[in-house]
């Protein structure tokens, strides 16, 4: 179960997909996740998204245009994930809190 969310960026892919924390899930373009996460090289993009796309997370839509345009959005399986997501982002909150020097 935890495989499926291995990778360094598969957690950021994710969160934007849900459209941050509170928002309605979102479609984005390859290229929206592009500007979205900065530091994430194309070839490791285009990698993670493959991984989620295979287990079921994300869903590929590819419109037969010039220049072709791809879309990513989860599906049922990755929407039921948000819960999950936001007990871990709490989760992370608490400890940096917890862990933070005294004053």
């Amino acid at each position: 179960m935890f495989r499926i969310l291995e990778g360094r960026w598969k957690m950021a892919i994710l969160f934007h997909l849900f459209g941050g924390i509170d928002k309605k899930c979102r479609v984005m373009r390859f290229s929206e996740l592009e500007r979205a996460i900065p530091a994430i090289s194309q070839k490791m993009l285009i990698q993670q998204l493959r991984e989620l796309e295979r287990d079921g997370i994300v869903l590929r839509t590819i419109y037969p245009q010039i220049p072709p345009r791809v879309e990513y959005q989860l599906t049922r399986v990755g929407i039921a994930l948000r819960p999950a997501l936001r007990a871990l982002l709490a989760w992370a909150a608490l400890r940096k809190q917890a862990m933070a020097p005294s004053s």
